[in-house]
């Protein structure tokens, strides 16, 4: 149950053979600076800056003619000692498009090259704090800058309809041949839906879901939050109709292939469904139903979000359901919910009588 699941015991075990796999490229002083955070970081976060680190020394080796035979292991400190702040940013505009020759070519958002610069600064503050080199060339690098969206995509209660009722009685969008296939999964995505818009679960702790992490004596769900805590949320009867006909419906006739026979939802193929299957039908319906938003599981998140801070005005609430760590991520991203709420305030109070046309 919750994160002691087979299904997360096995992700934890694969993510840490990934991450073994992966140091083995890397210099043996950039290893250092992954095993230093291993105490403070997720494996997947360590994963993850194992990638972006690679991608600087892979770069190196692409656009240096002096390091053109190396592999990304054999780099010592003093190969990359008097890097300058100009090299870095080369690499930064290289990242905006990737040119190089021996790879697919590439173009990185904003999002992606900022994430990808800041795990390559922690590197450099680590190697210079530990006196490895002289100086950091990370400190002349600018970021780049990421405006934060004030407007938040969300569905009001009209699209929500729409889009569940598209699920579970079709419309005129879909193809005869895309009618049969929702029909065979009709309850499953129905309650992957009003579970996910009912909870504001992220799609990866819906897809972790066993079937005895639902709990239907007190309506509620033992989820793994994306941290690695386990946390308990609960639902209310919608969602609890749809689970149950589910559970007692289409899962019943399912025989799982083996060793998946815990998931609470499955693919076509008998196996626990993953994150990206779901995404993939979500983005299927909403298309349908939604065709002028595009609807992601995260934006059925944001919907859940904004009715529960509408509904309550309580945002230490929404935090704590939503499973940030942090309050002041809740309200930076509900801020322009505030917004909408002050611009009522506009026309609400009439300071002179309108005069009858007649009259002027």
């Amino acid at each position: 149950m919750g994160k002691d699941s087979d299904y997360y015991k096995k992700k934890k075990n694969d993510q840490l053979l990934q991450l073994r796999g992966l140091i083995k490229e890397l210099p043996g002083f950039a290893c250092e600076y992954i095993y230093s955070k291993e105490l403070t970081a997720q494996t997947s976060t360590l994963v993850s800056y194992t990638y972006d680190i690679l991608s600087f020394f892979r770069f190196l080796t692409y656009s240096n003619p002096i390091y053109k035979d190396f592999e990304t292991s054999q780099f010592l400190v003093d190969d990359i000692k008097d890097l300058r702040s100009e090299d870095i940013i080369e690499y930064q505009r290289y990242l905006e498009l990737n040119t190089n020759p021996d790879t697919e070519l590439r173009e990185n958002g904003k999002k992606a090259i900022a994430r990808k610069m800041s795990a390559l600064r922690g590197l450099f503050h680590y190697l210079y704090i530990h006196e490895y080199i002289a100086k950091d060339p990370m400190i002349l690098v600018p970021m780049p800058v990421i405006k934060k969206d004030k407007n938040i995509v969300r569905m009001n209660s009209t699209e929500i309809n729409d889009l569940l009722n598209a699920i579970e009685f079709g419309n005129s969008q879909m193809t005869e041949r895309q009618r049969k296939i929702c029909e065979k999964t009709r309850q499953r995505d129905l309650a992957i839906l009003t579970l996910m818009l009912g909870t504001g679960i992220r799609v990866s702790e819906c897809a972790g879901l066993d079937v005895t992490d639902v709990d239907f004596v007190d309506n509620s769900l033992t989820i793994v939050r994306k941290g690695g805590g386990q946390d308990i949320i609960y639902f209310g009867e919608e969602v609890e109709n749809v689970l149950l006909s589910y559970i007692e419906g289409e899962r019943k006739l399912i025989h799982p292939a083996e060793g998946q026979e815990k998931a609470l939802f499955y693919s076509m193929k008998n196996q626990r469904i993953s994150v990206d299957a779901i995404e993939n039908l979500v983005k299927k319906y909403a298309k349908m139903a939604v065709p002028n938003k595009k609807i992601t599981p995260h934006k059925l998140r944001s919907t859940y979000g904004t009715s529960l801070y509408r509904q309550t005005g309580d945002i230490r609430l929404v935090a704590d359901v939503l499973g940030h760590e942090n309050v002041n991520t809740t309200i930076a991203y509900y801020a322009a919910i505030e917004d909408e709420h002050k611009r009522q305030a506009a026309d609400a109070v009439s300071l002179r009588e309108k005069q009858d046309d007649d009259l002027q």
